[in-house]
């Protein structure tokens, strides 16, 4: 349950991730970044993620959507520790007013962020 949250009836985020390779984004997010996961039945397997932010940007409704970016808090070495495990990166780290970024290519062929925070965080 979120401590403090005015809707106590929200107790976490259920992400999505559509792909044309499922199976082989699985096997990343298991084997190459160690995430927990529950068979949630016939291999449909569920994630444990870190605590997540949610963030609001402006944006006009042609542009409007979602974007998933996982936190560290040293980008360079999480992107040496993973390009070490073959991860390949379809930018290098940017940075930006409110963090350093990149973007990590999925076996699926799909993208995920990767997010270092430089601002204060609300997780406490």
């Amino acid at each position: 349950m979120v401590e403090d949250s005015p809707f106590m009836a929200i107790t976490g985020v259920h992400t999505i991730l559509y792909t044309d390779d499922a199976a082989a984004d699985r096997a990343f997010f298991a084997d190459v970044l160690g995430l927990t996961s529950v068979d949630a039945g016939d291999g449909w397997l569920i994630f444990a993620l870190p605590p997540a932010e949610l963030a609001a940007h402006p944006a006009s409704s042609d542009d409007a959507g979602y974007e998933l970016y996982l936190m560290c808090d040293d980008i360079e070495a999480t992107v040496r520790e993973l390009a070490a495990k073959g991860v390949e990166f379809s930018s290098g780290v940017t940075h930006q007013r409110w963090g350093l970024i990149t973007t990590v290519k999925l076996p699926g062929g799909g993208r995920l962020g990767l997010y270092e925070p430089l601002h204060a965080s609300p997780l406490g």
